[in-house]
């Protein structure tokens, strides 16, 4: 059984070395029959086969040597997870269609906001072109997390977390692992695991994704509208509404995202950083890593990259972090709302059925569909938008009571927006926002004035103050005033 010319033993050697005797042998123990599952797999029959399967392993290992993150794998996985069901090349009529639906949709923005479409052609892609435009985004947020991961998970599959002492050298003993001789193999499980992980949940987002703003974050380096007919088909199914109509409602909030993005430069950095900020503070829970690891099996890395999404996180956050999500889902809340806001007003008098779009995109990003978990499982963090009804009836508000241009000058710095705890009572803020004449305005001016010494002597000081007031009021929130009333909002949810 251990003749090393046998296609199972040359394959064990292959992965174990001077171990692959005991790993044979465990094998055998578990009730495994090497040379069915060859004969079963057709290397027994094919020297071919055997030479591809050795040289994949390779490759693989030699892929994962001094990195932290199989990031070629993972890349390889999304593309391969992304394409599961069929992701036929995007046709020429395709294209035409959907880039259609853009130019309908920024015309249609143009009625109600001032910010600037974006200058780039519209892109239309397959779920594969996704994977490839979105991966150094994917790498950058969720790269810290994926590290973190690797290495808690090489310490314990070599025994080295001190909260696990001697788990690691168990599970490795039991596939013939132990000993200076599976440095080779031991080195390229974490980043292949990780990769695996990564590649994973890139792909399952590419499967879902109708564009580059799905999230309400950037995924795109570049300001550009982009569109995935595929997953936009698959939303359309069953609604019982004209395809066309569908295509364009999602191309409208596509292309409001991207205006939003590009107008107010400062936030797309700041969503990224507070993201990545969340991320490299997070703690891996090293008792349910080790109890994956051991359900999973240490020579599985299949295994261990589905044993990676069942809650390996340390469940309690600590302050900042706590401050760190608070602020992005009161910021996603933020921009989700005034995206529902533009495009229901851009949109009304050309779709007969926003109404039912609209709340059926509204439950989709409320409840977090297969991409927010994805990215949950991922990084441990819940990218919905809490108090999205709220956001969307405070910027229809500020549209009645002061005019799409105020209404959007409040993107122009992040202090003007308000907080957590403003948006709970956004009536107030909205009426305190009203009663500073429009401080974004207002302090524009005044800057404008100073630095041109515009001012007389005399009424600098008093202009200032107001300007100041103004501000401060938007950067507090709600103040003393009193609360507004439901019509403020006139689309205000029942």
């Amino acid at each position: 059984m251990n003749d090393d010319t046998t296609p199972w033993m040359k394959l064990l050697r292959e992965l174990f070395g001077d171990d692959a005797e005991d790993a044979l042998e465990e094998l055998q123990r578990m009730g495994m029959d090497p040379a069915a599952l060859a004969s079963a797999s057709g290397i027994s029959a094919s020297p071919g086969m055997m030479d591809h399967v050795l040289s994949q392993i390779r490759d693989l290992m030699s892929q994962s040597a001094g990195e932290d993150v199989n990031w070629t794998l993972a890349h390889d996985v999304a593309r391969g997870v992304a394409a599961q069901g069929g992701d036929p090349t995007i046709t020429a009529s395709v294209a035409d269609s959907h880039r259609a639906a853009v130019s309908r949709a920024e015309l249609w923005l143009d009625a109600v906001t001032d910010f600037d479409p974006s200058s780039l052609q519209p892109a239309v892609w397959s779920r594969a072109e996704w994977v490839e435009a979105t991966m150094p985004t994917w790498r950058v947020l969720a790269g810290p997390v994926a590290v973190s991961v690797s290495h808690a998970l090489g310490a314990v599959l070599r025994g080295e977390s001190e909260d696990s002492a001697g788990a690691g050298d168990d599970e490795l003993a039991a596939f013939g692992l132990g000993g200076e001789n599976a440095s080779g193999i031991l080195s390229s499980v974490s980043p292949t695991v990780c990769g695996m992980h990564m590649g994973q949940a890139a792909g399952e987002m590419a499967r879902e994704a109708f564009g580059g703003t799905d999230l309400g974050i950037p995924l795109l380096p570049d300001s550009r509208v982009a569109l995935v007919p595929h997953a936009i088909a698959d939303f359309a199914e069953g609604l019982e509404i004209d395809a066309d109509e569908v295509r364009t409602f999602v191309a409208l909030r596509e292309a409001a995202h991207v205006r939003l993005f590009a107008a107010a430069p400062w936030l797309p950095g700041q969503l990224h950083s507070a993201i990545e900020r969340y991320a490299s503070t997070i703690n891996i829970d090293p008792e349910a890593l080790d109890s994956a690891v051991r359900d999973a099996g240490a020579g599985d890395p299949a295994k261990l990259q589905k044993a990676l999404s069942r809650g390996i996180f340390a469940p309690d956050h600590s302050e900042s972090q706590l401050a760190t999500l608070e602020s992005v889902e009161t910021m996603l809340a933020l921009i989700e709302g005034w995206v529902d806001e533009v495009t229901t007003r851009a949109a009304a008098p050309h779709l007969p059925h926003i109404g039912r779009l609209r709340e059926m995109m509204r439950r989709r990003r409320a409840s977090g569909g297969p991409a927010e978990d994805v990215f949950a499982s991922l990084l441990g963090l819940e990218l919905r938008p809490r108090r999205l009804r709220d956001a969307s009836s405070l910027w229809a508000a500020l549209s009645v009571r002061l005019g799409p241009e105020a209404r959007d000058n409040f993107w122009s710095h992040p202090d003007l927006l308000p907080d957590a705890t403003a948006l709970g009572d956004w009536e107030a803020w909205v009426n305190t926002a009203v009663s500073g004449g429009g401080d974004a305005d207002d302090l524009d001016r005044d800057l404008e004035k100073l630095l041109s010494g515009g001012y007389p002597d005399s009424d600098g000081g008093d202009t200032d103050a107001g300007a100041g007031d103004s501000q401060k009021d938007a950067e507090e929130g709600p103040g003393d005033g009193e609360n507004g009333s439901a019509d403020d909002d006139p689309r205000r949810d029942s």
